[in-house]
């Protein structure tokens, strides 16, 4: 492993290109136009673990988008790491608000990355980050320092719920055996204060529909004798949340995991610079649910945003019209205990019941995902941390983090392993909105810190 630095030092600018000529692949996987760039990133990614040392390749077909699987097996008695990642990426919307278009990706320096950030869709979730693996095993396979045996699963549809690869997992349990799971698709808390994910919340995401009359109507003719879907709609979403910003829904919370008051004290030893968070975010001040700290509000709380709402005339100009229709996109966050399917239920029901009579109301969800919680006496966790500490000099602080990753809680239901989270983006790098970003630090020190993990968890588990 001694040897890493100097590998990265001398192949630095070719890992950085290529990432680059990934992420110029609009591999959007929630719109149809982009299907064949889709296609075509899981080609690249194939070819790329060809090049890197894998003996078995394949673009395992799925009813969605294909699964790109790889694997070297050195010694069947020898430990078996399962890395996951994913090609697909956010819609790039809203473009005019990049400052460079978001697939002909740019190096920009800025005060956080003086040694530059690659601006793209998808720099840092995920394609920057399961690259790093790539390119991590391309190094142990170049120095003959590869301690155990490695299979790579990497998924098209993350971004739209993971839906085939659930069927994938259930059907190939013999292919996809392992012994523990790595995943870098998160974060550090800085770059000079490493972290490892121990917690991801859980996820229901939904559509909601309010019709009106039969058409849209003159505002003139109609206003005042009907109900406007779109006002309607917007005093159902206000009632969703009360005066100190808790969920209305009935039963939301029964199940919440509830931590205890040491619990809590102990998270809030995590750094966290609320002022700094208010100047990246370019904000007054936070919001949230009283009586719980921001990091407790994007972590051990659950949540309820509406995504996106549209409705009637939104063209340039005036259209004076009372819409037939309105909609909106809702995400709730859970948290340990809340079963998606059972919110997804109670959430449905409430807005059925809240609407007046003057409207049609009909909920229709998406995906969603269990939250999960890795313990942190584990082989897997202690190998990850002393990697950490090997390569930054410090021992990485255990954090939960606010999004979700929902085929995490199905890893371990079908194949009985544990999912170690290694990511080494940051808060700050955009992902979801524009002028994603990924450090070149970053990139290059996850390539540096990976090999490290194989080592101490091969060594753990003999």
């Amino acid at each position: 492993m001694q040897n890493i630095k100097a590998y990265l030092d001398q192949h630095k600018e070719r890992f950085i290109n290529e990432l680059i000529e990934l992420l110029k692949m609009p591999s959007v996987s929630a719109d149809s136009a982009y299907s064949h760039d889709v296609l075509a990133t899981a080609e690249a990614f194939a070819t790329s673990l060809k090049n890197a040392g894998c003996e078995i390749v394949e673009i395992c077909e799925t009813d969605g988008y294909p699964i790109v699987y790889g694997e070297k097996i050195i010694n069947e008695k020898l430990p078996t790491v399962l890395v996951y990642g994913h090609y697909d990426v956010q819609p790039p919307d809203p473009l005019d608000l990049w400052d460079s278009p978001p697939f002909d990706p740019i190096i920009k320096k800025t005060e956080l990355h003086p040694d530059g950030a690659i601006y793209a869709r998808g720099a840092s979730d995920d394609k920057g980050q399961v690259y790093m693996h790539v390119k991590a095993l391309e190094f142990m396979v170049a120095n003959n320092s590869l301690p155990c045996n490695v299979k790579f699963m990497i998924e098209g549809e993350e971004e739209v719920g993971s839906v085939s690869l659930s069927a994938f997992v259930k059907e190939h349990h013999k292919k996809l055996s392992n012994d523990i799971i790595l995943i870098s698709d998160t974060g550090l808390i800085a770059n000079d204060i490493p972290s490892i994910t121990t917690g991801l919340r859980g996820l229901s995401y939904v559509e909601v529909e309010v019709t009106g009359p039969n058409r849209d109507l003159h505002s003139g003719l109609y206003g005042g004798t009907v109900a406007n879907p779109i006002n309607i709609m917007a005093k159902m979403i206000a009632s969703l949340h009360d005066e100190n910003n808790h969920i209305t829904v009935p039963g939301f919370y029964d199940k919440v995991d509830e931590l205890t008051k040491e619990e809590r004290t102990a998270m809030a030893k995590a750094p966290f610079d609320l002022d700094a968070y208010k100047k990246e975010l370019d904000i007054q001040d936070v919001y949230g649910e009283k009586s719980y700290s921001t990091n407790e509000r994007n972590s051990i709380r659950p949540t309820l945003d509406v995504n996106g709402i549209w409705g009637g005339y939104t063209g340039e100009g005036a259209k004076t019209v009372i819409p037939s229709k309105a909609y909106a996109k809702i995400s709730m966050r859970l948290v340990p205990h809340q079963d998606w399917k059972e919110i997804t239920r109670l959430f449905a029901k409430h807005f059925e019941n809240i609407a007046p009579s003057g409207v049609s109301v009909k909920v229709t969800p998406h995906h969603g995902g269990e939250s999960y919680v890795t313990p942190i006496d584990s082989i897997g966790y202690k190998a990850a941390s002393k990697a950490f500490e090997t390569t930054f000099g410090k021992v990485p602080v255990p954090k939960r983090n606010g999004g979700s990753i929902p085929i995490v809680p199905l890893f371990e239901d079908e194949l009985g392993s544990k999912s170690i989270l290694m990511g080494f983006g940051l808060d700050s790098n955009a992902i979801h909105s524009p002028n994603e970003h990924f450090g070149v630090w970053n990139y290059l020190k996850g390539i540096e810190t990976i090999p490290y993990f194989y080592k101490y968890y091969t060594e753990l588990f003999s």
